[in-house]
């Protein structure tokens, strides 16, 4: 009879295990260190998604570490969603290897249908750089099905319509809140032509009970905007816009504004996902038939206006930077006039320091639709009417630093977010 060494067996077995799973955690060690670096820019980004759905790259939280660079852009389309632009550029040994790939979604779409086909872009836009790593072997590449050309006939003629109710209240036992919100939108949008109409009716009713005493307060406004823009070049476009609204708290009973408008874009409209610097300048009829007397003991009057608009928007590896510029006055009197600044910058200065600013600036000295007489203290403490005021300043700033490891690969969806 053989007796069988059971403990010097399950010694080897153990060190066999202890040298497969070593080997297999060296293999993949390896594979990871030689996975490229990727660092993606973009707005409402679902990481954890992402990481879930690409865990073949490297995640590094600064733009220095990154071999591929992915800054992703958006602008609304004429259908109603979203054009995502993502360009993806190489650095150091990728140097070169840029590209631009574009996902539009629909209006009807789903957040989860948006976000498979964001990261399904970024998967398609990062195989040529995943394809010259060790990783390249873990990639299977399919096919969803066979696809079958057929010609697509819109009866709509590009014409894109919304319509939306949004009522709102809050009850507490000595106030009540109720508002309402309609708007109506309609849209053509092709290569040469932009047309949009869009009618919105707000109403606000506040009703609050102080010292026995019930008081109602109402705030309604309705205004239809009208937008035509011509495509001239790849630089110019002429348009027509018109407004026509109610307020009460503009003290406005009927107000019209006619502006013809050219604008000027130095870099190509083509490139407005990256940069844009536009120069708008238009000269326009305004009318007016005001609820009460105005300060200037005017009931109605009809004016001419001209205004400037320039606008300044750029997204690039270093941050961005959002900068608009808006000048306008009356021609009868241009001490009627107003100026704003307004920006939004944020920069990466260094290896996990970034710095942000937000803030804008206004003169304003073309108030003439004030109404005469005193506010109650309601009207101001509601904010019912629009109080005089010769500025308006708001802004803020923040500054970020982050360190440690740059790699930040794992996902660990537990207990939610941080505090």
């Amino acid at each position: 009879m053989i007796t069988r060494p059971k403990g010097i067996f399950l010694f080897i077995g153990c060190g066999l295990m202890t040298f497969m799973t070593a080997t297999a955690q060296e293999t993949h060690d390896t594979l990871r260190k030689n996975a490229i670096n990727v660092f993606i820019d973009c707005f409402r980004c679902d990481m954890n998604y992402i990481r879930e759905e690409i865990p073949y790259v490297n995640y590094v939280r600064d733009v220095k570490e990154a071999d591929v660079y992915i800054l992703e852009t958006s602008q609304s389309t004429g259908s109603g969603g979203l054009a995502y632009n993502y360009i993806f550029t190489g650095r150091g040994k990728y140097a070169g290897m840029n590209d631009t790939l574009v996902y539009s979604s629909r209006p009807d779409d789903t957040s989860d249908h948006t976000r498979r086909r964001r990261t399904e872009t970024m998967k398609m836009g990062l195989i040529r750089y995943v394809a010259r790593t060790p990783l390249a072997g873990e990639i299977d590449i399919r096919h969803s099905g066979k696809m079958e050309q057929e010609e697509v006939v819109d009866k709509w003629n590009n014409w894109v319509f919304e319509i939306e109710t949004r009522p709102r209240f809050e009850w507490e036992e000595l106030s009540k809140e109720l508002s309402i919100r309609n708007s109506l939108e309609a849209s053509k949008v092709t290569p040469d032509w932009k047309i949009e109409f869009d009618f919105r009716h707000d109403y606000n009713q506040n009703k609050y009970t102080y010292s026995d005493t019930t008081y109602t307060r109402e705030r309604s406004s309705a205004r239809f905007n009208n937008l035509v823009v011509k495509s001239i070049t790849d630089h110019w476009s002429a348009g027509l816009r018109m407004d026509v609204s109610r307020s009460t708290f503009s003290n406005y009973l009927l107000n019209y504004n006619i502006y013809p408008s050219i604008e000027y874009n130095i870099y190509p409209y083509s490139e407005a996902t990256h940069r844009q610097l536009r120069f708008l300048y238009g000269l326009g009829h305004t009318y007016a038939h005001y609820i009460d007397t105005t300060i200037y003991n005017l009931i109605s009057e009809s004016r001419l206006r001209q205004e400037l608009r320039i606008a300044y928007e750029v997204q690039d590896q270093w941050g961005s930077v959002n900068v608009s510029f808006e000048a306008s006055n009356y021609m009868h009197d241009f001490s009627k006039n107003r100026i704003e600044l307004g920006a939004r910058i944020y920069i990466r200065i260094a290896k996990g320091l970034s710095f942000s600013l937000f803030g804008g600036v206004a003169r304003i000295r073309d108030q003439i639709s004030l109404a005469r007489g005193e506010l109650s203290e309601a009207d101001i403490l509601l904010r019912l009417q629009e109080l005089a005021t010769g500025y308006r300043i708001d802004g803020g700033l923040g500054i970020t630093y982050t360190f440690g490891s740059i790699y930040n690969n794992v996902v660990n969806p537990r207990f939610g977010g941080r505090f």
